[in-house]
């Protein structure tokens, strides 16, 4: 999902708290960004971190599987960025061709 890959972007540099990944995130209700965590945890990508202290403090982390997979994604954007031009040129050859 678009905020699953954002999430994992976003752990992929530190563990955080809900409040801080939402603000990190940006856009995303608090509804939809815990049903992803809750999802990424559930398929193994991220680990939830409850502490029993007063007030309650919740860290999520990605596991090694999901360190992994943002890894991937980071290196499906860096070859995105690299590859703008040439899906620029390959829509205007495209649009041309139906003109």
């Amino acid at each position: 999902s678009r905020w699953g890959v954002l999430v994992l972007a976003a752990l992929l540099e530190r563990s955080y708290r809900f409040s801080e990944l939402r603000r990190t995130i940006g856009g995303v209700s608090e509804k939809m960004l815990a049903q992803t965590l809750q999802t990424l945890e559930r398929d193994g990508f991220v680990h939830r971190d409850a502490k029993p202290v007063i007030p309650p403090r919740v860290d999520y982390s990605l596991t090694p599987l999901g360190a992994e997979a943002a890894e991937q994604v980071w290196a499906l954007a860096r070859w995105t960025e690299r590859q703008v031009d040439a899906v620029q040129s390959a829509r205007e050859a495209y649009d041309e061709a139906r003109a």
